[in-house]
């Protein structure tokens, strides 16, 4: 017989079938058990469709009379896009459900634990919860701060060059590793690069996976607004969804207004050190519903969000060469560390082989009062 470990894994396997689709709501999988056979499944598909115990109730009928729901998030019991899912389990007879953790949004935060207990239910939380909380870890962000979980990406050399002197950067990685980063793209409600990438790689920043639609944000930082009107970017803003962010007064005059023409939308932000303020940009992000951000950018953008302590979590392909130099930039520009007592320490490390190429993926060890408001405890 299957327990309660198995069947909420089914349940996150469920909500994982959902990456990039459903912001800004989180993934959730249900599950319905009963006699210790399944007799309802479902996922939440997008934002404004039925959640995830709706679509596993309609399909498990009267047969949720009595039986087991499993849910990798706390049903919600307020009116949102939908109507709470609370009055649809307690209507539909369950008789005990299992979440895999609370949820963060303090609409529910307990709430709708609280509703099903008091309508009879036998209600256990806590099954499987890190990993139900690292698959939103993105949502559990921007629920609690506002701003987007923001995602370094960088592929570099084996010894830490992401272009040669000359600024040549395709490409460092094999074709597997590309394909992931296209995936990373559709994940995520935004990519985010410095104009210097533009100006060099003159990049789409698009979507391009078989039968793939979404069409993510694309943010270009550029603080004196220099883009091209003739780059790809400003190019095809009619039929992506594109903002350039440069600093207030610094533009040049008519600039923003030829831009506008193009289909971009452009951001005056507030400055730090004569560049975007990092924190206000993500601030503004947060309030268009951006919930996961992706940053491809080049080492001086990529500086300044490490060391606004603006990254979530990083991303490092490594490809079997050696480009050598010391001309050659790294992921990481700026100042940089004086001593080592200062370099970030990365967490839960994540190793995978991604075709000839190794993918390293790690969180940064926040202080206390960081991870009590960006993070999950995890």
């Amino acid at each position: 017989m299957s327990t309660d470990t198995e069947y909420m894994a089914r349940a996150l396997q469920l909500a994982a079938l959902a990456k990039g689709k459903t912001s800004p709501n989180p993934m959730v999988g249900a599950v319905i058990v009963k006699d210790g056979q399944v007799v309802g499944e479902g996922y939440h598909h997008r934002a404004g469709t039925p959640h995830a115990e709706v679509l596993a109730l309609r399909q498990a009928g009267e047969r949720s009379r009595g039986a087991t729901l499993y849910v990798s998030l706390e049903p919600c019991c307020h009116f949102g896009r939908t109507p709470p899912c609370t009055e649809a389990i307690i209507k539909a007879g369950v008789g005990r459900s299992v979440m895999a953790t609370l949820d963060p949004n303090p609409l529910v935060a307990g709430k709708g634990l609280q509703a099903l207990q008091q309508a009879g239910l036998s209600v256990q939380s806590g099954v499987l919860e890190a990993k139900a909380r690292r698959l939103n870890e993105a949502f559990f962000k921007y629920i609690r701060v506002g701003q987007p979980f923001v995602t370094l990406k960088a592929a570099m050399s084996l010894d830490g060059k992401i272009a040669t002197r000359s600024g040549d950067s395709k490409w460092i990685t094999g074709p597997e590793g590309r394909a992931l980063v296209q995936q990373l793209r559709v994940e995520n409600d935004a990519v985010l690069v410095g104009i210097g990438t533009v100006l060099a790689d003159d990049p789409l920043l698009t979507v391009r996976l078989p039968g793939e639609e979404k069409k993510p944000l694309r943010v270009v930082v550029d603080s004196n607004l220099r883009i091209p009107l003739e780059s790809q970017i400003v190019q095809t803003a009619r039929d992506y969804p594109t903002v350039v962010a440069g600093v207030e007064g610094q533009s040049p005059a008519g600039k923003k207004e030829l831009l506008s023409t193009h289909g971009v939308e452009v951001w005056e932000l507030p400055a730090s050190g004569g560049q975007v303020d990092i924190h206000a940009l993500l601030g503004i992000l947060g309030h268009r519903e951006v919930v996961g951000l992706l940053l491809e950018g080049g080492s001086t953008l990529n500086a300044s969000f490490h060391q606004a302590r603006a990254v979530d979590k990083y991303l490092f392909f490594i490809a079997p060469r050696i480009i050598g130099g010391d001309r050659a930039p790294g992921p990481i520009g700026g100042e940089g560390a004086a001593v080592l007592q200062q370099a970030l320490y990365l967490k839960s490390l994540q190793y995978q082989r991604v075709g000839s190429d190794l993918l390293i993926t790690g969180y940064p060890e926040l202080t206390e009062q960081e991870a009590s408001v960006c993070l999950p405890a995890l």
